[in-house]
């Protein structure tokens, strides 16, 4: 029995034009306000939280002062506790000092989420003890026991279904982490594997598959699909290639982040959800201009609405 019911999902970063969560800055509860009425007009159910900062706790006082009918999946957005020489931003070179600090404020960051899921019982429908911890490439390492430890934290002091948000790649290997989690949240980016957008859809099919054969005990949802609507600088993908990700030049960048694309994507992956009533959270909702000092950059267009709020089709 599945532990969420379908709902049309999408991520949420409320960040808009001058506002940078690197430097403190956070949307007014005015601003979170209009985007929440957007997302609840559109027909969404579900919100994807990335971290219970003060954007988070406002998005959810807004849904029950206004009784909007969304619940929020919120999770902690953990610093990195080992060091990655494999990391795409560069070799980290972290003190021992420094990571016991990055420990102890995941701890903290744990102990904050429990307090925000007391105070908006209702609004969280799940929980996440990370967000893309495990990769060989990434910049946010965390162990596989350390993130047992958080989850077991979450069900001992709370009454959500607990998860875990990552990549498909890297589910195989964190297989004693799955056995303590209540959901498997997955990743799946055909966009970024270089994957020609008919077979996109497709690809998402295949890798959802893979994980339910792997986990057949546990629902397997989605907690990040997307594709781009603009990139002016050609970047590089990741492409398969079993647990670890080979980098290579991604020279047709420009042409494959389109609006057409991505209007193609998100119609016929947002198609299958429903027909196989698989939760998957679209990611996302508004363009991140904050991602990158040039806003025509890839990651700045993941949104499914412009910046100004404009639904791009």
């Amino acid at each position: 029995m599945d532990v969420l019911k379908y709902g049309k999902a999408i991520c949420y970063s409320g960040y808009r034009k001058n506002q940078n969560p690197l430097n403190g800055d956070v949307p007014s509860k005015e601003e979170i306000a209009q985007d929440m009425e957007i997302l609840a007009k559109d027909g969404y159910t579900y919100v994807r939280l990335y971290d219970p900062n003060v954007q988070a706790r406002r998005a959810l006082e807004i849904i029950r002062e206004r009784k909007l009918p969304l619940q929020c999946l919120v999770g902690i957005d953990s610093q990195p506790e080992v060091n990655n020489p494999g990391c795409m931003s560069g070799k980290q070179t972290f003190t021992d000092e420094e990571l016991r600090q990055h420990a102890q404020r995941n701890d903290a960051q744990i102990e904050k989420l429990i307090e925000l899921v007391k105070d908006f019982p209702e609004e969280v429908v799940a929980v996440s003890v990370g967000n893309e911890n495990t990769p060989p490439w990434g910049a946010h390492m965390v162990s596989e026991e350390r993130l047992i430890a958080h989850a077991k934290r979450l069900k001992e002091a709370l009454h959500k279904p607990v998860t875990f948000c990552e990549g498909y790649y890297e589910w195989p290997a964190i297989h004693k982490l799955a056995d303590v989690l209540d959901v498997i949240s997955v990743h799946s980016y055909p966009y970024h594997y270089g994957t020609d957008i008919a077979d996109a859809v497709p690809t998402n099919q295949k890798q959802y598959a893979d994980i339910q054969a792997m986990y057949p005990d546990k629902q397997v949802i989605f907690t990040e699909l997307g594709w781009s609507s603009q990139n002016s600088t050609p970047n590089y993908y990741a492409t398969t290639g079993n647990i670890r990700r080979e980098i290579v030049p991604a020279k047709d960048a420009p042409q494959r982040a389109s609006l057409q694309n991505e209007k193609r994507y998100i119609e016929e992956v947002s198609a299958w959800l429903e027909q196989a009533q698989i939760v998957g959270f679209l990611f996302e909702a508004f363009d991140e201009w904050w991602k990158s000092e040039k806003p025509s950059d890839s990651e700045c267009n993941f949104g499914l609405y412009t910046i100004d709020r404009v639904k791009k089709w």
